[in-house]
């Protein structure tokens, strides 16, 4: 009982990581685990393997705390279940719901990371900028095509696991602009139900690359930390900022993929409907912001509000709880 808040927050990244748009790595931040979880994952090294094939136990939970890490993974594991065959639902579902609470959510979770730097000095603003405009960048760029190529799946790997610990920058949204979204996602899918050996050969890969992306990207986040940290933060704060433009509840798709004949259309060679977000032969490739006046459906705007509302309240009563 003592690590449930360790295996519910690990929950919460799992669900986190699942949603395109929305990443772990800004949960960590917001229930207060990030730099926990840094320096966890950076422990994870070759002197780790070496005291633990040696049998030196003492040594090992004093470099890393075996027992946050164990609960939180687990916690994980248990978020990306959950996001895989729950959140999917509530995605086809309500997906504007589900928008605008994690809107509200990363919203709020701005202030939250600027309040953690003592002194805004102008050279922070820069920072903050320049976080935005590539976080607005990268969401507005069209996504790739997929492959099943191994080394293609590793360099996935690799990329999108650095979402996990970086605020602002999903991981899924990452998969999808390398096309690997439809691929990584149903094999995990796939491995969970019928357990084939073609979708066991993609996740393993998809490990092995996520391995690799976290050995690396952890030192180097853990020395801006350690070096320069109130300029990391503010530039965390503009992923953030930047992030929500991929989040935005309201948007008309204006280029489709037909995955089946492999045709793609541009807007006013398809009819707009919610059936697209839910149509498995179709892929969304670009999208348009719009006012919810201008939505193409019903645009549900007080539940969206209350949503929005929910989302930034949690972050604001997390915040508040820490101090």
């Amino acid at each position: 009982m003592k690590m449930l808040p360790t295996i519910l927050k690990g929950m919460a990244m799992g669900l986190a990581e699942v949603i395109p748009g929305v990443s772990g790595g800004t949960i960590a931040f917001i229930t207060g685990i990030y730099e926990k979880l840094l320096h966890s994952i950076k422990s994870l090294d070759v002197e780790l393997l070496r005291l633990i094939f040696s049998g030196q136990w003492d040594a090992l939970r004093q470099k890393i705390d075996i027992t946050f890490l164990f609960f939180l993974i687990l916690g994980m594991g248990l978020g990306v279940g959950v996001g895989i065959f729950g959140v999917s639902y509530i995605m086809e579902a309500y997906p504007l719901l589900l928008w605008s609470f994690f809107f509200g959510l990363i919203f709020v979770s701005v202030f939250y990371i600027l309040s953690q730097i003592p002194k805004l000095q102008w050279q922070y603003y820069i920072y903050f900028f320049v976080g935005t405009c590539i976080a607005g960048y990268i969401s507005f760029i069209s996504p790739a095509s997929g492959s099943e190529n191994p080394i293609y799946i590793i360099l996935a790997g690799s990329i999108a696991i650095c979402a996990l610990i970086l605020p602002g920058i999903s991981g899924s949204f990452i998969l999808l602009l390398m096309g690997m979204y439809t691929i990584v996602i149903p094999a995990v899918k796939s491995l969970l139900t019928s357990f084939d050996m073609a979708s066991l050969s993609i996740v393993a890969l998809f490990g092995l690359g996520c391995i690799l992306g976290l050995a690396l990207f952890s030192r180097i986040l853990s020395w801006t930390f350690k070096h320069y940290r109130d300029s990391t933060l503010s530039l965390m704060a503009g992923f953030m900022l930047g992030s929500l433009i991929k989040i935005w509840p309201w948007r008309i798709p204006t280029r489709i993929l037909k995955k089946e004949e492999g045709i793609t259309l541009d807007n006013g060679e398809f009819g707009i409907s919610d059936e697209i977000y839910q149509n498995e032969n179709i892929k969304v490739l670009k999208e348009q912001l719009v006012l919810p006046a201008d939505y193409f459906s019903d645009p549900m705007l007080f539940y969206c509000i209350i949503c929005a509302l929910i989302g930034g309240i949690t972050v604001y009563m997390l915040w508040k709880f820490e101090d």
